[in-house]
């Protein structure tokens, strides 16, 4: 009975984690746990058993709540596997059901246009020659991030995990042999001539050393944020662990540095304390507040060197722009170059004329869009000084 109790466990947080929902290894220990603590006699307390233990954030419950109905009425929506432990009672009819979302039909393999209890009819099989039409990547890395289902989401998480920024080296301080260098190495040449028994004098040359610039991100995690924040992450946890000096900021209403977290070996892991260290996830936006703790407390520590600042935003402000100017003025003297990243530059006729939006977009360097995977593929060349300038 134990056995099978865990296998409906393991089955509903995979179905939960298909579905959107960031359940890792460590909540469904806790789930197993919850629900071996109080059965399955009582389905409500179950419920939130399990509520309480695969849910953090009020925006998930309505995914958990129609998959815990839909899976504990009838696991048979997983290919009968988890068919050995179901709660026996009834469910009350309920009259004005809401719709499944999206991912969750996708998580349980149901057609987004197909009652749960209607079987499925045959359809007539049309063949379509595929040479003139887009591949289906291309569709992909052209789809909006809010319009993806669960799949979808799951190969642009894939696909993200595989991109690397092209390497941007600048001069350095630091010197180098070279054989062809432009700088003479006085104190090499002097070994050279000495060991030489100082008959000919042999000239050292140095050049400049080269390394990557450091990259400071600060993402907007508010709540017209929240599904791009969510994977823009995936995106900055390949870049933190591609390449050195790297610095990753959330803010909503209060600013969280993330780069320690993000170096975790998995990326699932990173991510779910990722979302436990930013009490502020899908909150209000309080940019200027933000920008100026950032300013004063964090700038001299990460912008040195020359760093380029990437800030992910779409500029909507619960302060209306109050002290942004000073603080965006401030931020673009201190960095190589200021890039805004806004997801809402995707339509055509988009203007910046949101308070916070207009006290911006006077200092940035280059404005660009994240909305797809093109768009981050563009932002990975443009950040090696290959791709092409953003809008401004």
């Amino acid at each position: 009975m134990a056995g099978a109790l865990a296998a409906n466990v393991v089955a509903f947080t995979r179905t939960l984690r298909a579905a959107g929902l960031p359940v890792g290894p460590a909540k469904a220990l806790r789930a197993l746990e919850a629900a071996e603590a109080v059965g399955v006699e009582d389905r409500t307390a179950l419920y939130w058993a399990l509520h309480a233990t695969l849910t953090d954030r009020r925006e998930q419950h309505d995914v958990f709540d129609q998959a815990f109905h839909v899976f504990w009425r009838n696991p048979d929506l997983l290919k009968r596997a988890m068919g050995l432990l179901l709660p026996a009672m009834r469910t009350e009819l309920q009259k004005d059901k809401p719709d499944l979302s999206r991912r969750l039909q996708d998580a349980l393999g149901q057609a987004p246009d197909r009652p749960l209890d209607e079987p499925e009819e045959e359809k007539e099989q049309i063949e379509i020659d595929g040479r003139l039409v887009f591949s289906e990547e291309e569709i992909l890395r052209s789809k909006d991030f809010e319009q993806m289902t669960a799949d979808e989401l799951a190969e642009a998480r894939r696909l993200i995990a595989g991109m690397r920024l092209a390497k941007m080296a600048v001069p350095t301080r630091r010197f180098r042999p070279a054989a062809t260098g432009a700088k003479i190495d006085l104190r090499r040449s002097m070994r050279e001539t000495a060991r030489r028994g100082g008959d000919v004098i042999m000239l050292a040359r140095a050049k400049r050393r080269e390394r990557p610039p450091p990259l400071v991100v600060l993402c907007d995690i508010s709540g017209s944020m929240g599904q791009y924040a969510r994977i823009l992450l995936r995106f900055l946890y390949a870049l933190t662990n591609d390449r050195d000096r790297v610095h990753v900021f959330l803010f909503g209403t209060r600013l969280t540095n993330v780069t320690r977290t993000l170096k975790r070996r998995d990326v699932d892991e990173a991510l779910d304390r990722v979302g436990r260290e930013a009490p502020d996830w899908e909150g209000g936006t309080r940019i200027g507040h933000c920008l100026h703790r950032f300013n004063r407390v964090w700038s001299r520590r990460v912008l040195a060197q020359g760093a380029v600042v990437l800030l992910i935003t779409d500029g909507l402000d619960r302060d209306a722009g109050d002290g942004l100017e000073h603080e965006m003025d401030r931020l673009r003297r201190s960095c190589r170059r200021l890039i805004w990243l806004n997801p809402l530059l995707r339509w055509e006729g988009y203007a910046p004329k949101a308070k916070g939006a207009a006290a911006m977009i006077d200092f940035v360097d280059e404005f660009r869009p994240v909305h797809n995977l093109d768009s981050l593929d563009a932002l990975a060349h443009a950040l090696g000084g290959t791709g092409t300038g953003g809008r401004r």
